[in-house]
Parts: structure tokens; C-alpha cells; sequence
């Protein structure tokens, strides 16, 4: 069965409106902050997916388990990425599913990479290849 709090060093998504949400790394004693004040991310942890968080102004966030939509289009880009809808032609196209082994060339941002080691879970493999440093930092 699957946890349903919070532990450190998952990533949480913080929703405050349709338009605002904010994908958060969970470490002790670091703080989120936002325009709408801030949170210590030390408050998440042991909380249960769902509940909901005051900032130090007292505006209310959900804590949610981000999705795999979140983790691609929250992804930082230094680089071109792909969204779902490419990715989702590939992984029909190409029939990678559980247990598939894959090969990329250009990790980029990960992006294409994370979608690719869902799919390929729990016992599938993905092999990304990237020559420049930079992205491989972001990825």
C-alpha cells in the first residue's frame, strides 16, 4: 500500500489556484518562499496528501503528490522540452511499456527521460545519453 504523508526528500505540489501550483523538494530546515508568504518545509513533512498548509500569511496551500503532467511541466528549461501530448506519441508509437529497455540521445531536461522511466517501471530500464554538463546538472 502506498504512504499517503509526506516524507522528506519527496517532492510535494503546493496548490493555491488553478493557475498557481508549485512543485516543492521537502528538506528540513529549508524554507518555500512565495508572494504569498512563506512555508517551512519542515511543516510538510509526516502530513497527509491532501491537507492543507497556512504560509506565515496565513494563505492556504493543498499539499498534493505531484504527478508525472507536474514533474514534466514544472521541469526547468534550459532546454527545448516535450510535453505530454509528443510524449505520449512516442510511447504509443515506439509500444515502450513495463519492462522495456530504452535508449535516448540528448537527456536535455529530463523531461522526455522521466516520462519514459514511468513507463518502463518496475523493471525496465532507460538510458539517457548527454554530452553537454549544463543539462545534465538540470536533468
Amino acid at each position: 500500500m502506498q504512504n499517503h504523508r509526506v516524507a522528506e526528500g519527496e517532492h510535494v505540489l503546493l496548490y493555491l489556484d488553478q493557475r498557481r501550483t508549485y512543485l516543492v523538494k521537502v528538506e528540513a530546515g529549508k524554507t518555500f518562499h512565495t508572494h504569498k508568504g512563506f512555508i517551512k518545509l519542515d511543516d510538510l513533512i509526516g502530513r497527509e496528501y491532501g491537507s492543507t498548509v497556512a504560509s506565515s500569511l496565513g494563505v492556504q496551500f493543498t499539499v498534493l503528490k505531484p504527478l508525472l503532467r507536474d514533474y514534466i511541466m514544472k521541469s526547468v528549461r534550459r532546454t527545448q522540452i516535450m510535453y505530454p501530448k509528443d510524449i505520449a506519441l512516442i510511447i504509443v508509437y515506439s509500444g515502450i511499456g513495463p519492462g522495456s529497455y530504452v535508449v535516448e540521445a540528448g537527456t536535455g531536461t529530463g523531461a522526455l527521460t522521466t516520462a519514459l522511466a514511468h513507463f518502463v517501471r518496475p523493471n525496465g530500464r532507460v538510458y539517457s545519453y548527454e554530452v553537454r554538463g549544463e543539462f545534465l546538472e538540470t536533468a
